[in-house]
């Protein structure tokens, strides 16, 4: 299926520049929004205590506030929806390590009056569990950047590889900003996600620079580089276009009716395959030309690796037959 004729060329690099600049000033804005406000970490990576609590009618929150003040535990607790006006989460500040008693025999005896309901969930992480995921989460990130850098530089070239990273690097300061603005909890789960992000943008990137690595090749009489990421992008378009509207729709299904439990997933990846396909076209392909990305020394490359493969095949035909 052709969303677009593959004859026809889009003039990509034209705008290039402005969307640069445009994509530079929401990174700005996403990293002043991370120094200033701060991600909203959930207890996976701040410690502390979450109490799930489900009414049988709407939750009374105004007097749950109320009786809440009336312990010290639940000093700095907050109380917010979930999902629905029946349900309700208690986030503590207290962890494990500072109860005497079960927390959720502590809740029940608290909420005592407020109405008929049931705990659903306790999830309790120490501030040193919370450290150590925070800092293996950051690590994860890193070794996965590493690693992208490695396996680009060896199957493209470093320049390739410098604007897959920076791509990379846009897209996940872009989803954290927005992470930051809608004030989304950050957690395990959302980890998960800014890791799926990377996958997704790495795979439609890649593709993208296979089309480029073709048009070097087959566009043998055009040195203009600009020219030649135009043609490849343009003849990648559909595919492009198609793929990611299937795992936007597929991920806004899980947004709206996944529950409140993996919004922040769903949220995060709603995030980043808008952002992962405009940057493999508008991002990661104009880098190359900031890197000065030599069309001829590219190709004499190409050529010489293909030599390389060649002899190989017939030195291995010719020890196979026996001539050697």
């Amino acid at each position: 299926m052709e969303l677009f004729k593959l004859n026809r060329r889009f003039e990509f690099m034209k705008r290039s520049p402005l969307l640069l600049s445009l994509s530079l000033v929401v990174m700005i804005v996403s990293y002043s929004l991370l120094f200033t406000k701060g991600l909203n970490l959930g207890i996976d990576f701040a410690g502390g205590t979450l109490v799930q609590v489900k009414y049988e009618k709407e939750a009374p929150i105004d007097q749950i506030r109320e009786l809440l003040k009336g312990d010290e535990i639940f000093n700095g607790s907050s109380i917010t929806e979930f999902g629905s006006p029946k349900e309700i989460v208690i986030k503590i500040k207290t962890s494990s390590g500072d109860l005497k008693n079960d927390i959720g025999d502590k809740v029940r005896t608290t909420l005592k009056g407020s109405g008929d309901y049931e705990i659903r969930r306790v999830d309790i992480v120490g501030p040193k569990v919370g450290g150590e995921l925070r800092e293996q989460g950051l690590l994860s990130l890193l070794l996965v950047t590493i690693g992208i850098l490695i396996y680009i530089s060896f199957r493209f070239e470093w320049r390739f590889a410098l604007a897959s990273i920076f791509a990379l690097v846009h897209d996940v300061t872009i989803a954290l900003g927005a992470l930051v603005l809608f004030q989304i909890e950050v957690n395990l789960d959302t980890l998960a996600a800014l890791l799926t992000i990377l996958g997704y943008s790495l795979n439609d990137t890649i593709i993208v620079f296979d089309r480029i690595r073709e048009g070097l090749l087959k566009f043998r009489k055009i040195d203009n580089l600009a020219h030649i990421i135009d043609e490849s992008v343009s003849r990648t378009l559909s595919r492009t276009t198609l793929t990611s509207l299937t795992t936007f729709f597929v991920v806004l299904t899980l947004f709206i009716f996944g529950g409140e439990i993996i919004h922040g997933f769903s949220f995060t990846l709603l995030v980043g395959v808008v952002v992962g396909t405009y940057s493999s076209i508008f991002i990661a392909s104009p880098t190359l030309l900031w890197f000065k990305f030599n069309v001829g020394n590219y190709r004499r490359y190409l050529a010489e690796k293909e030599k390389r493969e060649k002899d190989k095949e017939q030195m291995r035909a010719m020890y196979e037959n026996g001539t050697m």
